[in-house]
């Protein structure tokens, strides 16, 4: 299907122009734009937000079965159209074609378990410690909605957020990352055709110096969600909190992944590739500091590095890659910035570490692994966003669980072990908001609550039924029955 770029706002119902546009490059090949990309002006967001504000009463309003069947047809033709779609995502994207095909997928599933959750909105009776008066419990739409979507996963992180906004009787107004426009005007499409009144939902593109900052300081918003760097969560806080706007904030991390003395050398060392390079390492969930026992390091450093090696970098439709490009030439030139830093502060560069030319230009590098470096650098304190992980070397559990905590922020955690002891001890310890045992740290579900602790979440849990914590709003009713 081809798309009018150009016209890629979507404001009450109807698609239109911005005041100016935006090439979209795909990262595989430089030479290629895959479309002049609308931008909104300031003007144009006001105007989603009153459009919003005035659908927001009729679709909370619109009878259940309604809105199931809207968000299951969104949902269906999400992983029926997965194939076209996924390509589409990997080419602005720069991820495999078998990556964007599973995010599609995943995307549809998430619709779908939201319409579900639609028939599921059920209130609670409490009784009064006053004679003769019931209590109801019932939960109520907050609003409309703002929601500020990252580009490393450009439909399905706007799918956790918008299903369940929608399902939950809310309006929104999407502002997707200006990284990966064309998925959002897709899955727009989908959504523009499933049935909702028009002015539920309404996409507005552009920068976060413009179209964000109108959306996080408004006064006729009632909640933003928002995915990205921590310095703009910090913002978003600060200015939503002015004006007593609810605001969920999933943010950055620095994942461990713990190699137990015990571990089944095979799976520590998938884990790791499946956790540290997987979508070029571009993942929130992903394990860039790789924590070892000192009587196994040598042994999974070498095993890692032979796999290391068997991965196949390249362009996103081509068969059998494992990775694809870096998003952009930012976060390129980011990356190697972090691999000559590492270097200088005495990392030993084991495997990677160099830009690949390949038949067409593109944003490609090699994963990248160091070894012989410390915790408290600050490679290891930051989100680099990149195919590189680091190796720590520690004595014992403790040392490797004290390590792991060992940072200001708190996403997700994993260790390999064969022992039940252990995977116990790990659960209970491991300060984070996620913790995987014998399996890589970036793979979640979509039915179970998802976020972090410390800087790497702020607000209610996204995702399965805890979603309702953010996208709703308690009321207790009192009644006398005579």
């Amino acid at each position: 299907m081809t798309y009018n770029y150009e016209e890629g706002l979507y404001i009450n119902g109807s698609w239109a122009k911005g005041v100016s546009t935006i090439e979209n490059i795909n990262p595989s090949d430089i030479s290629d734009n895959i479309g002049n990309i609308a931008q909104a002006s300031i003007e144009q967001v006001q105007e989603a937000i009153i459009a919003a504000r005035i659908a927001q009463p009729l679709w909370e309003k619109t009878p259940l079965e309604q809105k199931l069947n809207a968000l299951q047809k969104i949902g269906d033709e999400l992983i029926q159209r997965c194939e076209e779609l996924g390509e589409l995502l990997a080419r602005e994207e720069g991820k495999s074609k078998a990556e964007g095909k599973g995010e599609i997928y995943r995307s549809g599933q998430f619709f779908q378990y939201y319409a579900a959750e639609v028939l599921r909105q059920i209130g609670e009776n409490a009784a009064s410690v006053r004679p003769g008066i019931d209590i109801e419990v019932t939960r109520e739409s907050v609003g409309v909605v703002g929601i500020i979507s990252p580009w490393n996963f450009p439909t399905a992180t706007a799918a956790w957020k918008i299903a369940p906004a929608l399902a939950f009787g809310n309006a929104v107004i999407w502002k997707p990352a200006n990284l990966t426009p064309a998925s959002a005007v897709a899955l727009t499409e989908i959504i523009s055709r499933s049935g909702i009144p028009a002015g539920t939902f309404n996409l507005v593109l552009g920068s976060g110096a413009t179209v964000g900052d109108a959306l996080i300081n408004s006064k006729d918003i009632n909640a933003i969600s928002f995915t990205g760097s921590v310095e703009t969560g910090r913002k978003i806080a600060i200015a939503t909190s002015a004006n007593f706007v609810k605001c969920q904030l999933e943010m950055g991390s620095k994942n461990s992944l713990i190699v137990a003395s015990d571990a089944d050398l095979s799976i520590a060392v998938e884990a790791a590739i499946g956790g540290s390079f997987s979508g070029t390492g571009q993942k929130c969930t992903a394990s860039s500091r790789l924590i070892v026992l000192e009587d196994i390091h040598d042994e999974f450093v070498a095993a890692l590095v032979k796999r290391m090696a068997e991965l196949k970098v390249g362009h996103y439709l081509e068969e059998g890659i494992f990775m694809g490009p870096v998003s952009d030439k930012a976060q390129f030139d980011s990356n190697f910035k972090w691999i000559e830093r590492t270097k200088e502060l005495g990392g030993k560069l084991a495997f990677g570490g160099e830009k690949l030319s390949l038949e067409k230009e593109g944003y490609y590098m090699s994963p990248t692994l160091f070894v012989d470096t410390k915790n408290d650098w600050d490679v290891n304190q930051e989100e680099v966003f990149a195919p590189m992980a680091c190796v720590i070397k520690v004595q014992d559990l403790d040392e490797a669980i004290k390590t792991a905590n060992d940072t200001r922020f708190g996403l997700t955690a994993g260790i390999i072990t064969s022992s039940l002891k252990t995977a116990s001890i790990f659960k209970k310890s491991a300060q984070s908001g996620c913790v995987m045992v014998n399996l890589p740290t970036a793979g979640t579900d979509y039915h179970v609550p998802f976020g972090g602790r410390k800087q790497s979440s702020f607000g209610p849990r996204e995702q399965g039924s805890y979603a309702k914590e953010f996208y709703t709003v308690v009321k207790t009713a009192y009644q006398r029955p005579y």
